[in-house]
């Protein structure tokens, strides 16, 4: 059963509204609608411009954008549009006509190196996942239909996606010239049939959504939110460019001591140790004066 939760974010353009969903609602494709005769094709769209204030819908992936005429204020309506696209999604409503649907763009996928020899990432021109997930064994990708056949691959060891990317970390009884392509091309081939990367209940069966993300927050202490928020301004972007991720596990304040869970390309890379000692490690401790003195990684 799909059970869809939907988070408000402010954009940019004060005059829109980004609805973001836990799961997505199209396949890799995009629709945008300036009126509700333009939105006969989108029966949640046509929903939305009875609403008199509402200008312009946007949908696309796992978001729902809304542009409102300014006869009232976001603050006032938001959390009234969010519930009834919530309700109107969980009871089944039709997001758009499959028959009028334009056709799908073709997909693209692109193979790149990065830092750990052993992992290669690839990138697609369609977002793939609302969330992070790494799955490290067949077992424990029931939630992944693209991980579990990614898996029956014998030279697959572990996979991290991202947003619009997979890094496959392999077994050394391969050579990434001789399965780079083979790989490129099931990968892409499998998004463009538009099956599911991941389940749809898969961001809330593993704590992933927005909502269980700001929870898990909210609940540690102001020292760890701080590592936190360090980590996801000045680490994490780098990482992801390489295809991996540091996840803050812990933090001690009695042996100042943080820890934190490498993924994808960072897992068991050679130079993972060095960065973490002369980057993160030194910055936390410049950052957080007296309150940090080790950091610890664990492969994820």
């Amino acid at each position: 059963m799909k059970t869809f939760s939907v988070s408000v974010h402010e954009t940019t353009n004060p005059a829109i509204i980004k609805f973001e969903l836990n799961q997505f609602i199209t396949k890799y494709q995009s629709f945008e609608f300036h009126n509700i005769d333009e939105a006969k094709t989108s029966p949640l769209a046509q929903q939305l411009f009875y609403l008199p204030f509402v200008k312009k819908v946007y949908i696309s992936a796992n978001f729902i954008a809304v542009e409102r005429f300014n006869i009232v204020e976001w603050a006032d309506v938001q959390d009234e549009v969010a519930k009834q696209i919530e309700d109107y999604l969980n009871n089944d409503g039709v997001v758009v006509i499959e028959a009028a649907a334009p056709k799908k763009t073709a997909v693209t996928v692109y193979a790149e190196s990065t830092p750990n020899p052993a992992v290669q990432k690839f990138v697609a021109n369609k977002k793939l996942v609302t969330a992070m997930f790494e799955f490290t064994s067949i077992d424990d990708a029931k939630l992944s239909p693209l991980a579990t056949e990614l898996f029956h691959f014998p030279f697959v060891k572990s996979i991290f996606i991202d947003e619009n990317y997979v890094s496959i970390t392999k077994y050394d009884i391969a050579e990434w010239q001789d399965i780079t392509l083979e790989l490129r091309e099931f990968i892409r081939g499998y998004i463009e049939q538009g099956k599911d990367v991941v389940r749809p209940e898969a961001s809330e069966a593993l704590g992933k959504t927005t909502v269980q993300i700001d929870e898990t927050f909210e609940a540690l202490d102001d020292v760890s939110k701080e590592i936190i928020n360090i980590l996801e301004e000045y680490v994490k972007p780098a990482v992801a460019s390489d295809g991996g991720n540091i996840q803050f596990q812990s933090y001690d304040p009695n042996t100042k001591t943080v820890k934190v869970i490498l993924q994808g390309a960072c897992s068991g890379c050679p130079s993972s140790t060095f960065t973490l000692k002369n980057g993160i490690e030194n910055m936390l401790k410049e950052m957080l004066k007296d309150k940090v003195e080790i950091v610890e990684a664990i492969n994820g």
